[in-house]
C-alpha cells in the first residue's frame, strides 16, 4: 500500500455519498473511487448471500485499482459482509465498515436507551444489538427497520411533502418518549435528518449518523499506518453498475462541480 494510493468507496447508491463527502472534507487530499451499485439497488432488501457476493465482486475491483483502503459505506453491507471482505482482503488494504464506527459514536453518548432505524437486512442480522450489547449491557436498544426509506432518498421522493408522513410514520412506532438518542443506520438517512429533527421537535432526543465517525476511524486509520496522502491534486473516479440521473445530480449536489461516471457493468465485464 502507499500513501498516494486511491480510497475505495462502495454503495448500492447515493446513500455512500454521504460518507464520501465527509472523507472528501475531512482529507481533502485524498483521491477517491466511488463504486454505486445501482443495478443491484437496495441493498437492503437482498439476502445476506447476495449482499455477500456483490461486496466481493466490488472490492475486487477496487483492490485491482490499487486502493489503500476501501469503505463499506452501506450499513447492511457492513453488517452481514465485513468479516468475510476482512477475510479476503485485509492483507491488500485497509477495510473499514459503517457500523463499527457509529457504534462507538452511540456508546459515547452515554445514552441510556437508544433507537436504530436502518434496512431490513441491517436491523435483521442483528449486528448493532449485539454489539451494543457487548459494549455497554446497560444500554437499552429499540431497533426498526424502515424498509421505504432508502429507496425513497434515491428516487428524490424524500423532497416531496408525503416523505415527512412516511418518516413519521415510522419514527411513531418507537417508544420516542423514552430515548435520548436516535442513530441512523444508513447512510441515505443524513438526507433526510432535517425532517426527521422536525419531527422529533421538542424531545430530547440526538441524532447520530455514521457518515462523520467512518470518516473519522479512516482517517486514524491511515494516521496510524502512515498513509495519509500529501497531494495537492487529488482525483475522483466514479463508477455506477447502472448509470441513473439521480445519482449525477447528488454526486453534483454533494461535491459542487460537474461530475464525470463511468458505466462499469462488474457482472458482464462490460464498460462503457
Amino acid at each position: 500500500m502507499r500513501s498516494d494510493s486511491p480510497i475505495g468507496i462502495f454503495d448500492s447508491g447515493i446513500g455512500g455519498l454521504t460518507i464520501a463527502n465527509a472523507i472528501s472534507h475531512l482529507m481533502p487530499q485524498e483521491s477517491l473511487i466511488y463504486y454505486g451499485d445501482t443495478a443491484h439497488l437496495p441493498y437492503g432488501d437482498k439476502s445476506p448471500d447476495a449482499i455477500r457476493y456483490y461486496t466481493l465482486v466490488i472490492s475486487k475491483f477496487l483492490r485491482d485499482q490499487g486502493c489503500k483502503a476501501v469503505v463499506i459505506a452501506c450499513n447492511s453491507a457492513s453488517a452481514v459482509a465485513y468479516d468475510v471482505l476482512s477475510e479476503f482482503f485485509s492483507d491488500d488494504m485497509i477495510i473499514i465498515n459503517a457500523v463499527d464506527p457509529l457504534v462507538s459514536e452511540i456508546i459515547d453518548t452515554a445514552s441510556k436507551h437508544v433507537g436504530i432505524i436502518g434496512t431490513r437486512a441491517t436491523i435483521d442480522s442483528g449486528t448493532y444489538q449485539h454489539k451494543l450489547s457487548k459494549r455497554s449491557s446497560d444500554l437499552k436498544v429499540s431497533a426498526l427497520a424502515t424498509p421505504l426509506l432508502a429507496p425513497m432518498i434515491e428516487d428524490h421522493f424524500h423532497k416531496r411533502k408525503v416523505s415527512s408522513q412516511i418518516i413519521a410514520s415510522y419514527l411513531n412506532e418507537l417508544p420516542l418518549d423514552e430515548l435520548d438518542a436516535l442513530a441512523l443506520a444508513c447512510t441515505h438517512y443524513p438526507l433526510i435528518e432535517e425532517q426527521i429533527a422536525d419531527i422529533l421537535q421538542g424531545r430530547a432526543i440526538r441524532t447520530i449518523d455514521s457518515a462523520t465517525p467512518a470518516a473519522e476511524h479512516l482517517h486514524l486509520e491511515l494516521e496510524y499506518q502512515g498513509l495519509l496522502a500529501s497531494s495537492d491534486t487529488p482525483q475522483s473516479q466514479f463508477f455506477l453498475s447502472d448509470t441513473t440521473r439521480g445519482f449525477q445530480q447528488s454526486a453534483e449536489m454533494f461535491f459542487g462541480k460537474s461530475i464525470e461516471i463511468e458505466h462499469m457493468d462488474l457482472w458482464t465485464s462490460r464498460a462503457k
